[in-house]
């Protein structure tokens, strides 16, 4: 039975890594939605006055069903937000509702690392869908042939632009909590207590980013390990 020890080494630790990354933000995010916000602000209410004070008033704000399904879509120009945000008192659903906006901000202010993230979608895409067919196509091929391995170290090359995206999407979520997290501060109608539930329930999201790149780059040198394993012989 063979057992792929390079997998097991390189990618398990990262796999590993981000599950417990998405049971923390999902525990973090159930934590500060059982605290009630004392002026009553919903996180609607609250993604409305950021976007007014940032001169937004023409983003849109709408309720889209599910859990922790909200986002901000450049092309309809709208923030879309889940159940528990859109009419949540919590400062879990403030906090996630701020960071939201602080995407529509990026977007209006031209922030460079999300320009190059929009810029790269249709290549990344593409790259996914191909990487894994050119890689196995490369190394059954390359048994009679050997120079049709290189089709696979170009499915490495194709894989290697969704590490790209997750490094370039870390800085862009990080921001935009940053820009969340200012924002409320600044509204005076929220206590410290309840800013800093907000920051706690931002920066476990931003843990799920960090795990996400992590399991790009992990499962990239293991697929570059591969090919090369195969090359060789």
């Amino acid at each position: 039975m063979f057992i792929d020890m390079s997998y097991i080494i390189l990618v398990m630790p990262a796999v590993l890594f981000s599950l417990w990354a998405s049971t923390k933000v999902n525990s973090t995010f159930q934590r500060y939605s059982g605290q009630q916000i004392r002026c009553g602000m919903t996180g609607s209410e609250a993604a409305r006055m950021i976007l007014n004070a940032n001169g937004l008033r023409d983003v849109r704000i709408e309720h889209i069903a599910g859990n922790l399904t909200d986002h901000y879509d450049p092309s309809a120009n709208v923030i879309r937000l889940s159940d528990s945000v859109y009419s949540g008192s919590t400062p879990a659903a403030i906090g996630v509702a701020a960071h939201e906006c602080g995407h529509a901000v990026q977007h209006a202010t031209g922030y460079f690392p999300i320009r190059i993230r929009t810029a790269i979608v249709p290549i990344t895409n593409i790259g996914s869908q191909l990487a894994m067919p050119l890689i196995l196509l490369g190394i059954i091929f390359s048994v009679s042939n050997p120079q049709l391995i290189s089709l696979a170290y170009l499915g490495v090359v194709c894989f290697s632009l969704c590490a790209v995206f997750q490094l370039v999407t870390l800085p862009t979520e990080y921001n935009a909590s940053s820009r969340a997290i200012a924002a409320l501060e600044g509204c005076s109608r929220l206590t410290d207590d309840e800013i800093y539930g907000s920051k706690k329930v931002l920066n476990a999201a931003a843990l799920t980013y960090v795990a996400a790149l992590a399991v790009s780059i992990m499962q990239l040198l293991h697929l570059l390990l591969m090919v090369q394993r195969n090359d060789r012989n």
